[in-house]
């Protein structure tokens, strides 16, 4: 066994200070590396944030996998096709939306490129679409109560898109009494809101 070299009686032993201190340096190192890989994850967390937008299909590029949307104040919006892209209304695929299609399309942006998670087609066979003025929406308990112009009062429950996106146009505080579309499917006897916008 080696020696241990002991300093006099009451001084610290060299060996295990200079041992001490190598753990610290590589406990710092570490926890530097988790505050980086942290940072890292944060951004691509937020790069993750999903919007939407509402408009119809001005162009298609099947073979880029692209489609350009043209809403109502006439900006345009070129989204990028991935295979884990789902689509409502349409049963032929991402080549089921065609020049003229109404759309609401869902995506996520990564640096300059937006990518479309959802598209849901608006009209047969699509997404239906519903006008009133809202009475009351709870985005946690994803639930919307909209009141048409016959009074007729309609619950939708929100997809998750449609609760974290749906009426970004819409102040919050001021939801209520907001006139609103509200486009929407029908499952099993409920109806399922995609997104809702002002009007």
């Amino acid at each position: 066994m080696g020696s241990k070299k002991h300093g006099p009686v009451g001084e610290p032993d060299l060996e295990i200070v200079f041992e001490e201190k190598e753990r610290t340096k590589q406990m710092n190192k570490m926890i530097k590396l988790v505050v980086v890989l942290t940072m890292v994850g944060a951004a691509f967390a937020a790069d993750d944030v999903v919007s939407a937008v509402h408009g119809v299909v001005r162009k298609v590029d099947s073979a880029g996998h692209i489609f350009v949307v043209k809403t109502a104040d006439g900006t345009e919006h070129t989204l990028h096709f991935a295979d884990e892209t789902t689509l409502h209304g349409t049963k032929d695929s991402w080549r089921g939306i065609k020049k003229g299609t109404e759309v609401v399309a869902h995506y996520t942006t990564r640096g300059s490129e937006d990518t479309a998670v959802e598209v849901d087609r608006v009209g047969k066979d699509g997404l239906k679409a519903a006008k009133g003025t809202v009475t009351g929406i709870d985005r946690g308990a994803k639930t919307l109560a909209v009141k048409s112009a016959d009074g007729t009062e309609k619950t939708f429950d929100l997809t998750g898109h449609a609760a974290a996106d749906g009426g970004k146009d819409i102040a919050v505080g001021t939801e209520k009494g907001a006139k609103v579309t509200v486009y929407y499917t029908e499952e099993s006897g409920k109806k399922l809101a995609h997104f809702f916008e002002k009007y």
